[in-house]
């Protein structure tokens, strides 16, 4: 039976609280489904600094290479000293030093939980390496440049070979769903750079003939997804948009506090929860684990399918399951209107873990 490596790095703020809780669920659930895992702490953020004055020490990028793969807490790099503030973020070091191409962002409606969309269930494919984001989009050095004290030039970059990738991930998922992708470019104004994302995708579009496809402009996309999101199955765009529409989604079916997401590549993956570190609450015990708990659902999966072990994905239906039921009891953190602290909530969740039957 093989043994799974997966590195913890809590993080910052409310990070090490609702780590913890997302460790202790997922740790019954493997029990209950006889699966081996190996949880390998690693420094990161303020714990990093702490350490080796780094936080994204070398000692954790290495440690990372030999898993098979992690749960990424919040980071809170507002706060850091100078020193480490001009350096990219310790997630986005990690996306663009390890090629975490594909963020994959989810978001659906969940029972006890308010949407103001009412029912969806779509997922956005937010390329994660290139476009408008200027500090992951270079080999080395940064894609700013201030020309004079009010003179700012700042590079999106685009290429086929990171569309290509991102489109095939993206239509892949689509297949196993709905059957539905949507194109989120700006075309119509940026014609070389989204208008090359829009064509390639097209062109990767027509060897998926089973998969309808459509595209929209960012702008108006905002506005469909606010009036109509659950005509919306997988939703595929460049780093910048699909970083601001995957947070209005979140919000939308409930809260950006509850949404999960991994960054994965062909080889290994990372969960992290969208939602920041909330410095303001850190150590209170009520900081909300479900965003965490749900990136390691999608990451338990992604191994499933990476490793071919269903069980794996067992693992993963458990914890989501009995969170879900959680929820639909009224069980329920202070930021969602309820009473329980963090480890009250992640009890709730083994407790049901331990009453399911698993055949």
């Amino acid at each position: 039976m093989t043994t799974y490596r997966l590195g913890v790095l809590a993080g910052d703020g409310i990070g090490p609280e609702i780590v913890s809780a997302t460790v202790d669920a997922f740790k019954t659930a493997a029990d209950k489904v006889g699966v081996d895992i190996d949880w390998i702490d690693l420094p990161m953020g303020w714990e990093g600094i702490k350490q080796y004055n780094d936080p994204l020490p070398e000692f954790t990028t290495n440690a990372l290479k030999d898993t098979h793969g992690w749960i990424l807490g919040p980071h809170d790099s507002a706060a850091y000293p100078l020193e480490h503030k001009v350096k990219l973020n310790p997630s986005g070091a990690l996306r663009h030093t390890l090629d975490l191409f594909a963020n994959i962002r989810p978001a659906k409606t969940m029972p006890g939980i308010k949407s103001v969309v009412g029912e969806a269930d779509l997922v956005i494919f937010r390329e994660n390496t290139e476009g408008f984001y200027a500090d992951r989009n270079m080999f080395a050095g940064h894609g700013e440049w201030q020309i004079t004290e009010d003179v700012v030039v700042t590079s999106g970059v685009f290429t086929r070979k990171a569309v290509e990738r991102i489109a095939h991930v993206a239509f892949k998922m689509a297949m196993k769903r709905r059957k539905k992708v949507t194109i989120v470019h700006k075309a119509n104004v940026l014609r070389l750079s989204t208008g090359l994302f829009l064509n390639v995708c097209r062109e990767v579009a027509k060897q998926y003939p089973e998969v309808t496809v459509d595209d929209y402009h960012i702008d108006a996309m905002a506005a469909h997804l606010v009036r109509r999101a659950k005509d919306f199955d997988v939703i595929v765009t460049e780093n910048m948009y699909g970083d601001i529409l995957s947070d209005l989604a979140g919000e939308l079916v409930g809260s950006l506090g509850l949404a999960p997401s991994i960054n994965a590549n062909a080889t290994v993956a990372m969960a992290q929860a969208a939602h920041g570190s909330a410095p303001d609450i850190a150590g209170l015990n009520i900081g909300n684990p479900t965003g965490m708990m749900l990136s390691t659902v999608m990451l338990m999966e992604w191994l499933a399918e990476r490793h071919n072990d269903n069980n794996l994905k067992e693992i993963g239906k458990l914890v989501e399951q009995s969170l879900y039921q959680s929820l639909k009891d009224g069980i329920k953190t202070k930021d969602l209107g309820g009473h329980a602290s963090t480890s009250e909530f992640a009890k709730a969740i083994s407790e049901r873990i331990n009453q399911i039957v698993v055949s």
